[in-house]
Parts: structure tokens; sequence; C-alpha cells
């Protein structure tokens, strides 16, 4: 058995998908070049679109100067999860219950939404290939930067507007399903979801040969400057969707889906079915720890729409109702905590010379420094950290994060029970 100190540095993984930002232009090359993983060259021409920290079996992380990677090592040593959390989650193996990221997002990903738990199992059994493990996938969306998403679906109203107004969208779907959806306003709650449900499958069942046709005339249109005003907020989205996914149903999407427009510090939480796409910008990604996406649209990877129609919530609502606000619980530090027991994130800012003490949690945690540059001790230690240090702080563990001669911030995420 190998023991190690309860706070230790962690190597993360990254994932070169194609939708990520490209070399220097990219915060997860940046904090890769600090992370200190040996032999990392930065490639101008490569994206570089996923950090993670975590032990998903997909891409476990590393640990600095052993040979086990994170997993292994907290095989060996549970205490460092601790026996309340392992009482409550399948720690089996080392498992954390979450998986925390960095996200580098240069065009947009796919259309997609996450299974629940029975859900993610079920799918796991019948297509492991496809859905690699059996957890669900509920995550919170935190802006490093200026983010654009979409992000569940609009008001009722609001959808309308867009089905009245863009004849290209409506054209796609059956008079009978549109009508029906129209006069859905007065209906009772269960109602209308159905209404919607038949409005966005049938969108995204349309002929294929007939989205790229209505997509040509309705880019034609808004390229000439013939939008309504009611498509002026959507006009440079839908045009900007469509050169990187030409002739995709996931365009369309955006008469359905909030258009949400992020400040840094803001966040958005997204449950088991709900409809997302994320545009572009750079963001602190927490989940529980999964890999499983049930896609639709705006990629070339496989697409699943039968099992996406039928998992999603169907709750129609302004996109405020995600977003995750958060609590100043020191002067120091930030928390955000979302609707679920896998995961919060805690964000650190401390100006030069400044100290910040976390008292013991009950649970594991894993820490990225974003900006600036100081230290993190422990009763046993000390380590010096900068942007791109990752560590990882066991259970029962108290420690102080110090800015050195600039000001220091830190996201940590972590799970108790």
């Amino acid at each position: 058995m190998s023991t190690i100190e309860p706070v230790f540095r962690v190597i993360p993984t990254i994932q070169n998908y194609d939708w990520g930002k490209k070399g220097k232009d990219s915060k997860v090359a940046e904090f890769t070049s600090g992370a200190g993983i040996r032999g990392f060259t930065l490639n101008p021409s490569v994206p570089y679109a996923e950090l993670w920290m975590g032990t998903h079996v997909k891409s476990p992380s590393g640990v600095v100067d052993r040979k086990q990677n994170l997993a292994q090592i907290l095989t060996e040593n549970p205490n460092l999860i601790g026996d309340q959390v392992s009482r409550r989650f399948d720690t089996t193996n080392g498992n954390l219950p979450f998986l925390f990221k960095v996200l580098a997002i240069g065009k947009a990903l796919s259309v997609q939404t996450h299974p629940d738990k029975k859900t993610s199992e079920k799918l796991h059994a019948e297509q492991p290939t496809v859905y690699t493990d059996p957890n669900h996938k509920p995550e919170m969306a935190l802006a490093l930067t200026d983010f654009k998403a979409l992000c569940g679906f609009m008001p009722i109203a609001r959808i309308a507007e867009y089905v009245t107004a863009v004849p290209e969208f409506n054209s796609l779907i059956d008079p009978s399903i549109v009508t029906e959806f129209l006069n859905c306003t007065d209906l009772s709650e269960s109602e209308q979801k159905a209404a919607l449900k038949k409005l966005f499958a049938a969108l995204m069942t349309a002929d294929v040969s007939n989205i790229a046709i209505q997509l040509r005339t309705l880019t034609a249109r808004y390229q000439r400057g013939g939008q309504k005003s009611v498509e002026e907020d959507v006009k440079d989205l839908v045009l900007t969707l469509n050169e990187q996914y030409p002739g995709d149903v996931g365009v369309f999407c955006a008469f359905m889906l909030n258009y949400v427009r992020m400040t840094p510090g803001q966040a958005i939480f997204l449950g088991a079915g709900e409809p997302h796409a994320y545009v572009e910008g750079d963001i602190m990604e927490c989940m529980a720890n999964s890999d499983n996406v049930i896609r639709a649209g705006l990629t070339p990877k496989p697409k699943d729409i039968p099992n996406l129609v039928s998992v999603l919530t169907y709750t129609p609502s302004d996109w405020l109702k995600h977003m995750i606000k958060p609590v100043d619980i020191t002067p120091y530090t930030r928390k955000y905590d979302p609707p679920i027991q896998d995961f919060t994130v805690l964000q650190v800012k401390t100006q030069k010379g400044e100290t910040e003490t976390h008292e013991a949690i009950s649970g594991p945690s894993i820490a990225i420094a974003t900006e600036g540059s100081g230290r993190v001790r422990w009763s046993g230690g000390e380590l010096d950290i900068q942007a791109g240090s990752v560590i990882f702080v066991g259970a029962e563990t108290k420690i102080k994060i110090t800015a050195g001669d600039s000001n220091l911030v830190v996201f940590r995420a972590y799970v108790t029970a």
C-alpha cells in the first residue's frame, strides 16, 4: 500500500475535441502549461477543448511523482475520500462522485441532454460503447470569460412568437402540430408540455433535405437584412451555427431554447433532461462523475434523437430558472451550491499576501488555480501553486490558501455527505 500526504499535486488530462479553442487562445492550453504535465508542447493548430480533473475511467488524472493514477491512489488510501462520503456514494476503486473540468469553447457543442440515473443504467446496459458508464450527469457551468449557451426551453409564448414569425421554422412541422402548440397557452401545465414535446419531436425528425433547404432560405434572408424584429436577438446566432454546422437541424433550436449570455462569475445548473448547447467561451464545469451525453444536433457525432426526445423534461421557463446564485461565505470565498448532493464549487479570491482558511470538510476536493500564484498549506506541509496548478485535498483536512506577489484565484470542487 502506498501512503501519501492529504494534499498533493494532480496531473489533469486533456481532451482535444474539434470544438475546442486552438493553441494559446485556449484556457485549457494555458492551464496545461502551468499544470506541469511532462512533455506537453503547445501546438497552435490543435484544439484544446477540455481539462479533466478526477477519476473517470475514460481519462483519470495522474498524480505527480507517482506511477499510480488518482483513482488508484484513492483506492489505496480510502481515508482521503472519507467514510461519510463512501457510505453515501459508490467510491469503489477510488471513484470520486464528481468530475471537475475546464472547457474552452471555440465553436458550439452539440444540442444535448444528460440522462437521469435510472436511464443511464439502462442505456449503459444496452449500448456500453456509446454510454460508457451507468451514472447520471447533472452539471454546473461557471463562466471564466464571457460565455454564450442555449439552455432549457424558452417560455411557451416566446417559442410561439418564433413559430408564427419564422416561416422556415414552422414549414418543417406538420400544420396540425403547429396549431395545437399555438393553442396550448391556456391549457394545463401537463398539456403544454405534451404540445411542446410534439413540436420539438417534429422538428428533430423533420426531413433532412427539407431542413437543408429551409436553412439556406433562412440564412439568405438574414444575410440580406430581411429578419423581423423578433428575430434580431438570434439572427447572428443562427448564422454562426449554420456556418459551423451547415444544414444541421440543431440550428433551429435557436428558436426553442433560451439564448444565454453570461459574464464571468455567473453560473447555470443543468439537471437531467434539460436540453442545452454551449456556444462560445471559457468555463469551469463540475458534474457528477459521468460522460453520458445524448446528442441530437450541431454535431458530426452519432445522434440519438429517439432517446433525447423521450428523456427531456419539457419544462419551459426563462433561463434565470437555471441560474445558480453564489453566496459569499467569507470575504474571500464564494460558494456555488447546486440542488444536488454530488458536488459544490468554491471560488477563492485573495489579493497579494492575503490568506484564506478553509476548515476541514468531511469529503474530498480538487482545486485549480486559474489566476496568479501563491501557496497552499496544511498541518503537514505546503505546496506552491500557479495558474494551472491542480491539487487534491483529502477529507478532514484544513487548508490555508495564500496569495503570492499577485492576486490569486482558485476554484475548488468538493463533496460532503
